[in-house]
């Protein structure tokens, strides 16, 4: 008598089709479809014969080309972006050949260009740039050290998260410069007031960050950690943070951020003393020298330095985590 167990048994035809049947499912748009489908329906006939094969293996080498193709340098992301400045410029230049203002109120592209050629041959735009830049970088370090341990201290305590949490939130929201004038009271014009504007404009933005990516993370990895037997603390470094990556991110580029426009309000207000000659303080003797020209060629060294930041740092660093992750599929980075 027949077992009602046993599946009934399928033609090697339907299961070979059965096994190759999830390659249906890839996007169907473009010429990299028609190829999938030439290979899909090389593994999917009965027979196996020579031409068969000869098309599985061309159409095998045309995906490969096609991800080799994929992996070039994309020469849009880099003429797209000049284009743009050049545009903006012309039409900087065209405002200016109207008229409407003053030439030493709104100078042109070539008169902020001889400014430029002028701070570099005193020395001073090279002090300028170096001085906020190291300045930046350190105090964004800094605060990394301190926020990170925080932030996952935070995340992983419920009372102490329901106790400081609004507070970092504040703080976050706190405008950085009203720090300054309480900063120059305690340090006196030193580097040490422009270090405290930076880290408390810093370190709420990255613990708030960081916080967020712990919430995203799935309860499975918490749920796998506690049965492979991990402490707290390898859960929160081996487990927690890697997982929180994406988020932990975000919250280092809004630091850096907050970072960067906190060092200039200290810069700009905080002048004299032991304090060195930052791209603040060239704004701010622009400003004092009524001297439209060393003013826009501060504001275009702080908008550069800005830009190249993220640019080299932080757009290769998210990019390889969302393609490592598979999270870049469809979008227009």
């Amino acid at each position: 008598m027949p077992s009602n167990s046993s599946p009934v048994a399928e033609s090697p035809e339907a299961t070979e089709t059965a096994l190759v049947e999830p390659v249906e499912t890839q996007d169907s748009s473009g010429p990299s479809s028609s190829k999938g489908e030439k290979v899909h329906a090389a593994l999917t006939r009965s027979s196996t014969g020579s031409a068969d094969l000869r098309e599985l293996e061309s159409g095998l080498d045309s995906l490969q080309s096609d991800a080799v193709r994929k992996a070039r340098v994309d020469w849009s992301r880099i003429l797209l972006p000049v284009a743009a400045v050049v545009v903006l410029i012309i039409i900087w230049q065209f405002y200016v050949s109207l008229g409407l203002k003053r030439r030493d109120q709104v100078p042109g592209p070539m008169d902020v260009l001889e400014q430029f050629g002028t701070l570099l041959a005193e020395g001073s735009l090279q002090e300028a740039v170096w001085t906020s830049l190291q300045r930046g970088l350190l105090g964004f370090l800094i605060s990394v050290a301190i926020a990170t341990p925080v932030g996952l201290l935070l995340a992983q305590v419920a009372p102490l998260r329901r106790a400081f949490g609004p507070l970092i939130s504040g703080l976050q929201v706190l405008p950085s410069v009203a720090w300054v004038p309480a900063a120059i009271i305690w340090f006196g014009l030193t580097d040490a007031t422009v270090y405290f504007v930076v880290f408390m404009g810093a370190i709420p933005s990255i613990i708030n960050g960081l916080i967020s990516g712990v919430d995203q993370i799935p309860p499975q990895y918490r749920s796998v950690g506690t049965v492979l037997g991990a402490s707290r603390l390898q859960m929160a470094v081996q487990i927690i943070l890697p997982a929180a990556l994406p988020g932990y991110l975000s919250g280092l580029k809004q630091g850096w951020a907050f970072s960067w426009r906190s060092l200039m309000a200290a810069e700009i207000i905080a002048v004299g003393g032991t304090i060195g000659f930052g791209l603040g303080s060239m704004l701010n003797q622009g400003r004092d020298l009524a001297d439209m020209t060393i003013v826009m060629s501060a504001i275009l060294l702080i908008l550069a330095v800005g830009i190249l930041i993220e640019l080299l740092v932080f757009a290769p660093i998210e990019k390889r985590l969302l393609q490592r992750r598979g999270l870049l599929s469809g979008s227009t980075r």
